[in-house]
């Protein structure tokens, strides 16, 4: 028993060493092929030999010796389950209770218990038009992060936002209503600095980015009707 014991711990082990030297050769290859893109983990999949190559929440497919790169979806052909998206979903992920919320606009509507947290710009349209959905809804509660990335004017905006007298209301005047707020006093400090660094933290490239309390996120505007069956998903 002993024995066989040590001699499936010995071919575990060069199974493991073995995964991990042809991970290393995959790595080695494409990180010179993409030009220095940074690939943060390499898997092998049960899809006919292919590795997935995780860069960020990006996944693309190679083979064993990365000649080719395979760039798409991976269906079950069984249950038409999209094998990538769930991966994708999966990488995303985030706690979502330790979102730094103090830094956050905080919008209840109803009982509010419903929650989202969103990444948004001031200059970005689909944030404007995120907002119109939200506008439409109820009993919910929305955490706003000021995510300054299409300009410095994003950054100005945010901060003459923020430093208002009540900046709830000034971020909706300015996205449903296009209504500038006042200048902010030279004395008003912002987590702005946090948010974008937070922001890139977690990977986020685009505005709106709608964060569930499930840690799960959606990259982009949805409608209301979606919106409303995502929330209704979540236990």
């Amino acid at each position: 028993m002993k024995i066989t014991r040590i001699a499936v711990a010995a071919l575990l082990g060069f199974m493991a060493a073995s995964a991990w030297a042809q991970e290393a050769v995959i790595r080695k290859k494409l990180e010179a092929d993409l030009e220095g893109a940074k690939i943060d983990a390499i898997t092998k999949t049960p899809y006919s030999g292919l590795y997935e190559v995780r860069i960020g929440t990006d996944i693309i497919y190679t083979d064993a010796k990365a000649d080719y790169l395979f760039i798409g979806r991976v269906i079950d052909t069984k249950t038409m389950e999209d094998k990538t998206r769930a991966r994708i979903d999966e990488v995303s992920r985030v706690k979502f209770s330790d979102l730094p919320f103090d830094s956050a606009l905080k919008m209840v509507k109803g009982n509010g218990k419903r929650v989202i947290a969103v990444f948004e710009d001031p200059n970005c349209g689909y944030c404007k038009r995120f907002r119109q959905t939200l506008n439409e809804m109820d009993n919910v509660t929305v955490y706003t992060f000021l995510y300054n990335i299409l300009s410095d004017d994003s950054a100005v905006k945010s901060r003459n936002i923020w430093c208002s007298s009540d900046p709830v209301k000034a971020w909706d005047d300015w996205m449903l209503n296009g209504k500038v707020p006042a200048p902010a006093p030279a004395s008003c400090s912002t987590p702005n600095e946090k948010i974008l660094e937070l922001g890139r933290k977690l990977k986020i490239t685009g505005t709106p980015t709608i964060f569930f309390t499930d840690g799960s996120r959606i990259p982009g505007a949805v409608d209301l009707k979606g919106l409303e069956a995502k929330l209704a998903s979540i236990k």
